[in-house]
Parts: structure tokens; sequence; C-alpha cells
């Protein structure tokens, strides 16, 4: 919004033109959803203490100490992540780029089934919200459309390919299974960021170092020059998500200042479905979906543990961990939240610089 503003008076003010550059608005975007989310974080939370008196409904089967230390505190913080987001967007990023739009829906529409899945747990005071197969087929139908949308705005041959890293112009086409691909990595992120919010912080400080990674990503991939001295897929407009990313970035900032252990409220679905659906949307519209396996890896190894101790269990009768998803399994070691937390946002920290390793490696 604020490009179109302020660029017809380019020419009278010179100034004005560093509102062409993407790294100048990424910049305003971050700073935008920091500002907003401190400004109006505490009014939120007020505001969500006031509506949800008893707080987030504990699980019964979760570690024990959690019925004592998390009791009382609000959930469906998400919406302070998702406005951050959506008004810094709106401000900074080319409204006229398609790739922007398709990821701010997908965010949106994820962010709106985790809000009733939280509504519906606190209606019920029950740690069950929506089913979960009404979950992943509203998950599913937003992905795969969003998937169909993302092959429409990007050009031959890499609309509907795969694309491998490690590895020059090598491209795996998929044809008409691409949307189906896209729509798994969309839902698989979204529900793997998911597991992995069950300790206070845990889940939004990853969520912010693949964001900063994919700013990165997305303006290289969307730039020529770059993409051809890297050797990686070049999808001209993709460079605009960068600023989606900085927002991104900036608001889960912002998040954790009021989530940071002891945390005054959680994110809850809200935040956790819209902030993996927007990195999957994005990592599959700069067709880097394998890379964000390896820089959201500690949203893969949540996720894996949770299927390993289901198999495990339903074949075996045996769990492999004390108790899924992993950082529970820990908890149950003796390990301190803190430590846990700590622990693994270093564990995402090198997984991230890994992931951004492959963007030379070739």
């Amino acid at each position: 919004m604020i490009l179109y503003l302020l660029l017809p008076f380019a020419d009278q003010v010179s100034a004005l033109n560093v509102f062409r550059y993407i790294t100048f608005r990424s910049g305003g975007a971050a700073m935008t959803a920091l500002l907003i989310s401190f400004i109006f974080g505490p009014a939120v939370i007020r505001w969500l203490k006031k509506k949800q008196r008893e707080g987030q409904p504990i699980r019964e089967d979760g570690p024990e100490s959690h019925l004592l230390t998390k009791k009382g505190t609000p959930t469906m913080g998400g919406m302070l992540i998702l406005i951050a987001i959506a008004v810094s967007t709106l401000l900074w990023a080319d409204l006229a780029n398609g790739y922007v739009w398709v990821v701010l829906v997908v965010t949106l529409g994820f962010g709106g089934i985790g809000f009733a899945d939280d509504l519906m747990k606190l209606t019920k005071r029950s740690s069950a919200g929506i089913s979960g197969r009404m979950k992943l087929f509203l998950q599913g139908t937003i992905a795969l459309v969003a998937a169909v949308v993302l092959v429409r705005l990007t050009p031959e041959p890499i609309d509907t390919s795969l694309a491998l890293p490690f590895f020059k112009d090598l491209l795996i086409p998929l044809g008409v299974f691409f949307p189906l691909f896209g729509m798994l990595v969309i839902v698989g992120a979204s529900n793997a960021v998911n597991l992995t919010d069950g300790l206070d912080g845990l889940a939004i400080v990853p969520v912010m170092i693949a964001a900063g990674c994919f700013a990165l990503i997305g303006y290289l991939v969307g730039n020529a020059i770059f993409s051809g001295y890297l050797g990686i897929p070049f999808v001209p407009g993709t460079g605009e998500l960068a600023v989606f990313c900085a927002a991104m970035v900036g608001a889960s900032l912002g998040f954790l200042w009021f989530n940071a252990p002891p945390a005054m409220v959680f994110m809850g679905d809200t935040g956790s479905l819209a902030t993996g659906g927007a990195l999957g949307t994005i990592a599959v519209a700069t067709k880097h979906e394998l890379v964000l396996a390896v820089i959201g890896g500690l949203f893969v190894l949540e996720a894996v543990s949770v299927i390993v101790q289901v198999v495990s269990f339903k074949l075996t009768g045996r769990r492999v961990f004390r108790m899924a998803p992993l950082h529970h399994h820990f908890e149950k070691k003796g390990w301190l939240e803190p430590t846990i937390v700590i622990r693994f946002w270093i564990i995402a920290t090198i997984l991230a610089m890994i992931g951004l390793s492959t963007l030379k490696l070739r």
C-alpha cells in the first residue's frame, strides 16, 4: 500500500525511490510487525484473559507439571501474530504480486481453522477441538487451491517440477501430481509446527529462524542475477515474499516477548497452524520444498516422533519415547523446560545454517 501511495511522488522527491527496493520494505515490514506486537500485545492478552478465565485447557495425558505451571494461561495468542503479519504485509508489500496474496490467504485461512479449533477447546473445556479429519480436510482444501494457483503463477517448466538441493538445474517433473505434492508440503508443515508448540517459546523461535531463512531464499530466487549465479531456480515475483517473511520475523520476535518462559500467552492452533502453513506455502512458491525439511528440521523431528510413537504402539504395543512429541520425552526424562527449549533452539539454528548452505553447495 505504501508503495503505491509514495512512488508517484518519486520523481519530485528522489528519496522516495528507496521504497522500490525489496530490502528496504522488508526492513519496514519487520519493524512494523514488531511495533504492532509490542503496542497491542498487552491489550490482546488482557482481552484473552478476560474471555478465558480458566485459560487454555491442559491435556490430562500430558506431563503432570503442566497442570500446575500452565494452568490459567490464555491461548489464541496467534491472533496477535496474524494481525502483525497481515497489517505489515498489506502496508509494505507489492499488492499486485500474486505470490504475496496466496501466502497471505493461506496464512489467514489456516489461522481461521486454528481459531475455530481453539474456540471449540475453550467452549468444551477440553483439549480436543475440531476432529482431526475435519481439520485435515479444511487444511487440504485450502492448500490444494493454493498449490494450483502457485502452478499458474509460476513459469514453465518449473511450475510443476521439484527442484533438488545440491544439484544445479536438476528438476524432477511431477506434472499433474505437483498440486498434490504442494498440498502435502503445506499441510505437513502446518501440523509439524503445531506439534512443536508444546512449551513456552519452543515453536516461535524456530518459526522466526525459518522465516528469516526464507526471506533470503525468496529474495535470491526472485532475482535473475543471484539465482543464475547460485544455480537455483529463478521464479519471477517471489522476491516480494521476502517482505512477508520479514513481517513474520518481526511478528514472531514481538510475540516471543510475551511467550518467553513463563509464558503470558500461548499462540494456540491459531498461530501454529498459520505460521506452519505460511512456511510451507513459501517453500512451494520458491521451489525449495526439500530445503524446508532441512531448515525446519526440528519440526520434522517432532512430527516424526509422533508418527513413530503411534505406529510402534499400534504394531507392538510398546512406546519408543516416554511421551510424544519429542519435547515431552525429555520432560519425562527430567530435563527442565528452559533447558529443552534453548537446546531445541540451538538445533533449529544449526539446521537452518545447513539448509542455507544448500544455496551454494551445488
